[in-house]
């Protein structure tokens, strides 16, 4: 079965395309797998900081040219002859990662555990590479091809544009809630109140947690939060005293920001015994070196976290259709995606961005 359609999408060619340079071209896409694949017509996809990062070669060098975006949603219009559960024409996405090996072979720890994010065999959904050595190619663009391992379908309740930020955005927040058993009794801080933020707030609202903090260096913020679910707010820039007065108040803080600058052992002064503070945010640079009595004066622990196994995804899926989550978003056509990335970094989110291939909703 061969495809009628080209691949075309907004090509980082180099660094400088961060700054809103990316061009429009075509590019080769890997070679079908006629069992395993799926080509999934692109109607929506999130910006994610990852995005930018990405572009800048923030995180290492990228391999020029990339097209970006990993929080895909569209149709399927293409679908290898040994896909379950997914048919040419249903509603479709795929977030950070493409490909898991999902054990087959029996010899892989974390796909055995359900930690797909951490299979031996990984491939990012752009900037990586297939077994073929072919490069993986991202969701700005008409269309996209991959592996089915990673591809799920969408809830009916969920729209498009805001079921798209959810498979890396809201997955990433959300994961360690689920993985500390946020819910009924906790006590959850949320620091940053951005695109990941937003999320954190939504998800322990949706888990029923007794206390949400949302954390952020000034009460700009604060109303929307909120509205969000928070029941309480924290501006660091406001109230020199604010790590003394909060001292000991929360189980579980989810920080979702991504500098290098951020007060950790005034953080760390919020969590209960036992607390955990988990990051999420990835910053180009270290993070801020913690004395080890910050850890053990208290025994609590860090840790980290990155998005989440398909299985993850779905979950959080039925949850936020069971509680009526919705997204805080903002879409821009496709065609304007330079705009879009000029609008992400100068900060006008609220709370995510979503491009829209018009032409594909016809």
């Amino acid at each position: 079965m061969s495809s009628d359609y080209k691949f075309q999408g907004w090509l980082g060619m180099d660094a400088d395309s961060v700054n809103g340079k990316m061009v429009w071209k075509q590019f080769e896409p890997k070679p079908f797998d006629e069992a395993e694949d799926i080509d999934i017509r692109i109607t929506h996809c999130g910006i994610c900081g990852s995005d930018l990062h990405t572009l800048r070669s923030g995180w290492g060098q990228t391999a020029y040219p990339v097209c970006v975006g990993h929080e895909i949603v569209g149709h399927a219009v293409r679908v290898g002859s040994k896909v379950k559960g997914i048919k040419v024409g249903d509603r479709v996405g795929v977030g950070a990662q493409s490909y898991a090996c999902h054990n087959r072979n029996g010899d892989c720890e974390a796909c055995a555990d359900d930690w797909t994010p951490h299979c031996r065999t990984t491939v990012g959904t752009y900037g990586a590479k297939w077994p073929d050595g072919s490069k993986s190619m991202g969701g700005y663009a008409d269309y996209w091809r991959g592996s089915s391992s990673c591809v799920i379908k969408i809830p009916d309740e969920i729209p498009s544009d805001q079921a798209a930020p959810m498979l890396c955005g809201g997955i990433t927040a959300v994961k360690p809630l689920f993985q500390y058993n946020a819910g009924h009794g906790k006590r959850v801080g949320v620091i940053g109140i951005g695109g990941l933020g937003h999320y954190g707030i939504l998800g322990a609202k949706a888990l029923g947690c007794e206390q949400i903090v949302a954390i952020s260096r000034s009460s700009a913020k604060k109303a929307d939060a909120m509205k969000m679910g928070a029941t309480g707010f924290i501006a660091t820039d406001e109230d020199r005293d604010w790590a003394s007065k909060h001292a000991g108040s929360l189980d579980l803080i989810v920080s979702t920001v991504s500098s290098p600058k951020l007060p950790l052992e005034q953080y760390l002064r919020l969590l209960r015994l036992h607390g955990t503070f988990v990051q999420v945010g990835a910053p180009e640079d270290k993070l801020p070196s913690v004395s080890a009595f910050s850890l053990i004066g208290n025994h609590c622990s860090i840790a980290g976290s990155m998005i989440g196994s398909p299985n993850d995804i779905r979950k959080m899926l039925d949850l936020f259709v069971k509680k009526g989550v919705h997204t805080w978003n903002n879409n821009y056509p496709m065609k304007d995606a330079n705009q879009a990335l000029r609008d992400f970094e100068a900060g006008k989110p609220r709370y995510r961005l979503v491009l829209v291939n018009e032409q594909h909703l016809k």
